[in-house]
């Protein structure tokens, strides 16, 4: 520390104090002695300033001997925190992959990752930040992760409004080329989807991001859908489109139907205050048959005959499961 720096004896308590502070940043290990000759006061002195610090919750560890001294202890601060834009991404989507409230600020997971972007120069926490806003629901399964760059220029054409021109890869069937409108990205049960409307096809569409191969911004401008609840029209749309068409009526209001049944199983609605139809469709009959096992209150398939009939074989499967450890339990 300069000479200009030097504690003067008219400086408050306070004042040594963050001077001192400063010591122990600049000079881990620096002896009692040392300190109290920086700021022009005695060893008893010095000592009690390490105190009042202290007490501020500051962590000052010392070492005793001929080598000993004081240094600040782990936990005051973070070293330089440096990511290239698609680290800080990547980190950002592998924490929303396992944590869909790491949107919210005021949970634990949240406020760590907004310290962290705080921490992080502007060009690369602005998109990273645009990320973390994303809808999300449901854990992560096996599905893999998009690249982190496509991701965050949907999401800020998504933000601002602006249309899109991109690549999809089709599979089997190569690739196309298209325009939309993007309305949001939402993460659901750690995949990652792109809700836009297509003018390409003039309707809503559903896109798996990590199926776009190229982004291109256009200069065109648009405006969503008044009210979108991004997550539950996602929800919605991955019901429908499929081959058999789904009715089921279930002796249950519409709130308690939504907590045993995800959206995208289908659309909730309500016939009257005690009863809620189910509209949905499956390719699977066998498959969503043992999803309707999260219903707690009488139902009515009204069709198809496939999922009627898929129903009376789990049951059937269940029944005789049951007999079993019946018969079983008689020879304990």
């Amino acid at each position: 520390m300069s000479p200009s720096r030097m504690s003067r004896p008219d400086e408050s308590p306070t004042a040594r104090a963050l001077l001192l502070l400063e010591l122990l940043q600049n000079n881990p290990g620096i002896t009692a002695d040392r300190l109290a000759g920086r700021l022009s006061v005695s060893e008893r002195a010095a000592r009690r300033y390490i105190g009042i610090l202290r007490e501020a919750g500051i962590p000052v560890e010392s070492t005793r001997g001929p080598y000993g001294g004081y240094r600040l202890g782990r936990g005051l601060r973070l070293p330089p925190l440096m990511f290239t834009p698609t680290e800080a991404l990547g980190l950002v989507m592998a924490v929303l992959d396992g944590h869909h409230d790491a949107a919210d600020p005021s949970g634990p997971v949240g406020g760590a990752l907004g310290k962290l972007l705080r921490a992080l120069p502007e060009p690369v926490a602005h998109p990273a930040e645009a990320v973390r806003k994303v809808s999300a629901r449901g854990g992560p399964d096996a599905a893999s992760r998009p690249d982190p760059d496509t991701t965050a220029a949907l999401v800020q054409a998504a933000a601002a409004h602006r249309r899109l021109r991109l690549g999809y890869r089709l599979g089997s069937r190569g690739e196309r080329t298209m325009e939309v409108d993007p309305w949001a990205v939402v993460v659901h049960h750690g995949r990652w989807y792109l809700l836009c409307w297509s003018h390409t096809r003039d309707a809503r569409r559903v896109l798996r991001v990590d199926r776009v191969t190229t982004v291109t911004t256009l200069p065109d401008i648009f405006e969503p859908p008044t009210g979108l609840r991004p997550v539950e029209t996602l929800e919605e749309h991955l019901s429908q489109g499929w081959t058999y068409e789904v009715e089921i009526v279930i002796e249950a209001p519409v709130a308690l139907v939504t907590e045993w049944l995800p959206r995208s199983l289908g659309r909730h609605e309500p016939i009257d205050d005690g009863t809620t139809r189910l509209l949905a469709t499956t390719d699977e009959p066998d498959w969503y048959a043992q999803q309707l096992t999260a219903i707690r209150a009488p139902f009515r398939i009204v069709g198809p005959r496939e999922l009627r009939e898929a129903v009376r074989a789990l049951g059937r499967r269940l029944t005789e499961a049951a007999e079993g450890m019946a018969s079983d339990a008689t020879f304990d």
